[in-house]
């Protein structure tokens, strides 16, 4: 049985044909959820604050590169709370817990996995349906998450982080609001790319460094998922807004497409093919498909509590 899937791989969207009765058996030689074994982020007992974001107005879409950016446009926006960073697997390891829940890639077959390649032009041999891959198997079959408690929840669809969110007492962001979010956080609101790295190079968020997709130099400390918390918080306190995993949104991707907006880019962007670690960056993702580099974070209207 063959199934074509339109899917977030790497940096854009394309139509995959995935066997999926016939998975590539790729181990990830730089793509690892596990990353570099660093012991930096944030501590479990850090897990779960959120950071206020108060309302005002800001340009959306501003500096855009790519057709579905843009154009810049006046936005006002209500305050609100913001997790200070990605839900965690340990955070998700609690609502499913407490709730029984079994995520969409449990139900239905596995999810997509990414693997470094040295074959940059075959672009179906970056990713694999692996039937295997679950949140708690992120790596596929004989992977778990040993090491990897504080590292962002990946291969959770839409419809999985609105459950946990539900459970968390919080929603998703719309676009509008997480993009704002990120845009406060600049450290130069003129240099779209000083959520990336600093004036002197060093690393602010976890993303591709090196030639993609052939090599991953670790120049940031991580090949794959990085712990959140591990680099440089914004300057509205909120981390890994840039980079690290892909963020759902509640926000559609178009009104003709079946799909929702993602967010931020992630450890798979890179200076040299996909340089969605913009805050203006934007991506469409059918709700119900999970990749290993899509994860999320919650949101509380005013007055919920933090």
């Amino acid at each position: 049985m063959r199934r074509v899937r339109k899917s977030l791989i790497g940096g854009g969207i394309l139509t995959a044909v995935l066997a999926a009765t016939a998975v590539l058996a790729l181990s990830p030689r730089g793509g690892s959820s596990s990353g570099s074994g660093s012991t930096c982020g944030l501590s479990a007992s850090q897990l779960g604050g959120f950071v206020t974001i108060p309302g005002g107005g800001f340009v959306m879409g501003v500096d855009p590169h790519y057709p579905e950016e843009g154009p810049p446009r006046r936005v006002l926006v209500s305050p609100f709370l913001l997790q200070e960073h990605e839900v965690t697997n340990a955070q998700f390891a609690t609502f499913v817990a407490d709730t029984g829940y079994l995520t969409e890639a449990e139900r239905n077959g596995g999810s997509a996995r990414f693997s470094e390649t040295d074959t940059p032009q075959r672009i179906l041999s970056w990713w694999s349906l692996d039937p295997a891959a679950t949140w708690r198997t992120p790596d596929g079959a004989g992977s778990d998450l040993t090491g990897r408690d504080l590292h962002p929840v990946t291969h959770v669809t839409l419809n999985d982080a609105r459950a946990y969110a539900d459970w968390a007492g919080g929603r998703l962001p719309t676009e509008v609001e997480w993009e704002y979010a990120a845009s406060h956080g600049l450290f130069d609101p003129m240099d779209p790319e000083s959520g990336v790295r600093a004036p002197d190079g060093t690393p602010r968020a976890n993303v591709w460094t090196g030639l993609f997709p052939i090599m991953n130099s670790r120049r940031d400390g991580f090949a794959g998922t990085a712990p959140v918390g591990c680099y440089e918080a914004g300057l509205t306190g909120a981390f890994d807004m840039i980079g690290n995993v892909w963020e759902w949104t509640d926000t559609p991707f178009g009104a003709a497409q079946p799909r929702v907006t993602i967010k931020g880019g992630s450890f798979l962007c890179s200076e040299d093919y996909c340089q969605r670690y913009r805050v203006a960056a934007r991506e469409g993702m059918e709700r119900d498909f999970s990749t290993a580099h899509v994860g999320f974070r919650i949101v509380k209207d005013m007055g919920q509590g933090k």
